[in-house]
């Protein structure tokens, strides 16, 4: 069994992710690898588990963060939410 790095528990489906920059995290569950490596909203400050929006090198967790923390260049990032193509 492996101890998950989160919460410390001892599970045996514990599963281990591998990140681009090397690093290998062992967790019990999806909501112990979110908490742990999940960015956090610059505006917001909840955890960023879909996309997100980047801005000028910040993460937002939306469009509305994004707009509300730099009025500028916030502007120019559209959330996908009522757009529909064509």
């Amino acid at each position: 069994m492996a101890v998950c790095e989160t919460c410390g528990n001892d599970y045996y489906m514990a599963f281990e992710v591998r990140t681009v920059g090397g690093g290998t995290h062992t967790f019990d569950s999806f909501e112990c690898a979110i908490h742990k490596l999940a960015p956090l909203c610059e505006h917001c400050g909840t955890r960023i588990v879909g996309h997100g929006s980047e801005v000028s090198g910040k993460f937002y967790c939306c469009a509305h963060c994004a707009r509300s923390a730099d009025s500028a260049a916030g502007f120019e990032i559209r959330d996908a939410v009522g757009a529909y193509p064509g």
